[in-house]
């Protein structure tokens, strides 16, 4: 019932909003298949690829695999939970704590990364549970497997993994390093990884001028306390959940034997602190411990204090509707403002630029992208088919691209070309540009060009790029292309 209801919550309001603007870096990712990305490991772009092969350019597509490893998430807890000795008092908590969390109804809405990395850290928790209570070996060569794969994924998996190390040091598990097998699983998850290291070798790295973006632009905004509030805030309905498993991983003996679990928890929530890392970091940290609370609530509370159980899961049903809107796009931005508000929780939403705003910084980023292609198209319809064929569409970053690039497609729009990303190494070696449509802020148009004519601005409310202008452009004044050879030179060696 659980798995269900998962899918269903996803899918009957995925149409409630656009897709979310690094959605589409993940579909031009899938069009031009490769072992890296300037800022991502290739999986995400193979899995995108599969939706489109499977359902076609459909946002639906798009996000049925987020979905689906959601719903794969819950059977997986309900697993670890009945081979523990959980019954159905358990299966419910445990399971609704998945179900209900914020954190994970947001992520798995959304194609990113992020919704795969919390499951592969899901799974290698799982491996290793079923290794504590197997002691079969043959769980390592599934371990590396997973692990090989996860760093194709999102690098926060050697992260995940030097949290694992460090847990087997430290307790009884440490056995298995006197055996070849930890070592195998790391030799299998380096052969998997191998195209990729050597891809990122063959561009110079640039996993490493990402991380030093990243630091400069975003981590330098992570607060030691709001890191730590988040841990309780992401997935707040289920908080006495994951908290009673820590308490009976960590003090309860007949719990011994799992307590690589915790300390994996521990190392690895300290590592992130350290490396000063985005709060969702740690989201793969939480499903097992939903596992273990369950289970662990349904034995410790018996007979007359079973009453305990059943308040859990009523505050979970209750704090967990009432934040749906927050966790699920439900509503549209109006009439979340207006919930928002109501509930006293307006205004509440910090983004990576670490200023306070309406809406979640994931909602804004998934509205206004339709509007954006229509002025665009608006722009490209106004030229005669002689004009469009010396015409570029240009813009600043890969959200506007992208976004163009996928709603564009039916209303016979081109390419898009911007210097963001990995787009700058699909850009053409050329272009024709006696007109141009231009995509965004941009001083040095009437430089360029002897007609400057503004198209239209986004005007969706609350949009993260509400306000972002559309220019077409006529009549230059120079030589645009080699201007732009002159430039896509300059980005590309600023890149290699």
């Amino acid at each position: 019932m659980f798995i269900v209801l998962k899918l269903l919550a996803h899918f009957l309001t995925g149409a409630n909003y656009e897709l979310h603007r690094d959605s589409f870096l993940y579909i031009e990712q899938a069009k031009h298949p490769a072992w890296g990305y300037v800022t991502t490991p290739p999986f995400t772009g193979i899995i995108t690829r599969l939706s489109g092969i499977l359902f076609g350019n459909t946002e639906f597509g798009y996000r049925f695999f987020p979905a689906l490893t959601g719903a794969i998430s819950i059977l997986l807890i309900c697993i670890m939970i009945k081979e523990l000795g959980g019954k159905r008092l358990a299966l419910i908590t445990g399971c609704l704590a998945y179900l209900i969390s914020p954190a994970y109804l947001r992520s798995n809405t959304l194609l990113q990364p992020v919704s795969f990395d919390q499951f592969f850290w899901l799974l290698i928790f799982f491996l290793l549970f079923r290794l504590v209570r197997t002691q079969k070996p043959v769980y390592w060569i599934w371990i590396g497997i997973v692990a090989g794969i996860g760093i194709l994924n999102k690098h926060t998996m050697l992260i995940f993994s030097a949290g694992v190390f460090l847990a087997l040091l430290v307790t009884r598990d440490r056995r298995w390093l006197a055996t070849m097998y930890p070592y195998l699983a790391a030799l299998i998850a380096l052969v998997i990884i191998l195209p990729h290291i050597l891809w990122q070798y063959q561009h110079d790295w640039p996993l490493v001028r990402h991380m030093k973006e990243l630091q400069e632009t975003q981590l330098v905004n992570v607060r030691m306390d709001l890191f730590m509030l988040e841990q309780f805030m992401m997935n707040f309905p289920a908080v006495l959940v994951w908290l009673v498993a820590l308490v009976y991983l960590v003090f309860y003996r007949e719990s011994e034997k799992y307590a690589i679990i915790s300390y994996i928890f521990l190392f690895t929530l300290v590592i992130l602190l350290v490396l000063r890392g985005k709060p969702y970091y740690t989201l793969g940290l939480y499903p097992v411990l939903f596992a273990f609370g369950g289970f662990a609530l349904e034995k410790i509370f018996t007979r007359r204090l079973r009453f305990i159980n059943h308040f859990i899961i009523g505050f979970m049903l209750v704090s967990g509707l009432l934040i749906l809107p927050l966790s699920l796009p439900i509503l549209k931005p109006e009439r979340y403002i207006r919930y928002m508000d109501a509930i006293g929780m307006g205004k509440s939403q910090r983004w990576e630029d670490g200023q306070y705003y309406d809406l979640p910084q994931d909602y804004a980023d998934m509205i206004g992208w339709r509007e954006l292609t229509y002025i665009v198209a608006k722009a490209w319809n106004s030229l005669s088919p002689e004009q469009q064929a010396a015409c570029t569409i240009f813009s600043n970053n890969y959200g506007e691209a992208g976004a163009v690039n996928f709603y564009g497609t039916k209303l016979g729009l081109p390419a898009v070309i911007t210097p963001s990303d990995n787009f700058l190494f699909w850009a053409p070696d050329s272009i024709r540009a006696d007109y141009l449509i231009r995509i965004g802020d941009d001083d040095n148009l009437s430089n360029l060009y002897n007609s400057v004519e503004l198209v239209g601005r986004i005007t969706t409310p609350h949009a993260r790029q509400e306000g972002t202008p559309v220019h077409l452009c006529r009549d230059p004044k120079i030589n645009i292309d080699s201007l732009y050879r002159e430039e896509l030179a300059a980005f590309r060696s600023g890149q290699e």
